[in-house]
């Protein structure tokens, strides 16, 4: 274990339990959040030992936030830097059965949407996406529109099971899921339009509310052929 005083810029530590990061120093807004197991760098020295949280960046998908100082003693040194995964399209798409089958199990347990989970029960859009995938050993982006830039644009017609679905009213992805087959799709949704927590919906049956809200945001759709490779640059929270 470490103290903040400890934490260097440029060493690797080890998150020995599941930890949350902010948006902001004062630790408000969820961003994302970092199961034990995962590493990450420090990417700006506080100024004080009392500091109340320490800016980090993800090794895994180069995401940064804030990590309050208490959580610092789940830290350890990490014993050899992150090595990130490979995959090609072919390993990629053996690979996708696992990926469904930890979605599929993400709608059993009780959850609610959790803007920034990624750990789960509770999750957000594209934590569920991410956190699937990489339970399979493939890496993505974290945010949603991260997700589509990352993958390889697929029209509609030619959508198979593992794809992803991207959703946004506005000039950007707001909202990503995962296309099961038969025109249905499994996602993390919120309140106020979805159902509040992991559920199945359809881009062909727009008889339910829900479905046909979503349909009505449908941007596109994007094939995982590769496996994210950090490139040492934090990327900005939402």
């Amino acid at each position: 274990m470490v103290c903040i005083t400890e934490i260097q810029i440029g060493a690797e530590y080890r998150c020995v339990a599941n930890l949350n990061l902010y948006g902001s120093e004062a630790c408000q807004g969820l961003v994302t959040q970092a199961r034990a197991g995962r590493q990450l760098r420090l990417i700006h020295q506080p100024e004080s030992p009392l500091a109340k949280a320490i800016q980090v960046c993800l090794c895994e998908d180069d995401y940064a936030g804030w990590l309050p100082a208490a959580s610092v003693a789940a830290l350890a040194l990490a014993p050899q830097p992150y090595q990130p995964p490979t995959a090609t399209a072919q390993t990629i798409a053996a690979a996708l059965p696992a990926v469904m089958r930890f979605a599929y199990n993400a709608t059993s347990p009780p959850n609610t949407y959790l803007w920034g989970g990624t750990v789960g029960p509770d999750f957000d859009c594209s934590g569920l996406v991410q956190t699937a995938f990489a339970s399979a050993g493939i890496r993505l982006p974290r945010d949603s529109y991260q997700q589509q830039d990352f993958t390889e644009p697929v029209a509609g017609g030619a959508l198979q099971p593992g794809d992803l679905l991207f959703f946004g009213a506005g000039d950007r992805t707001t909202h990503v899921a995962l296309y099961i087959g038969q025109g249905n799709y499994l996602h993390s949704s919120g309140r106020d339009h979805g159902r509040n927590g992991v559920g199945i919906d359809s881009i062909v049956n727009l008889q339910d509310p829900i479905s046909y809200f979503y349909y009505r945001q449908l941007r596109g759709a994007g094939r995982v052929t590769r496996s994210y490779q950090p490139v040492g640059l934090p990327m900005p929270c939402r």
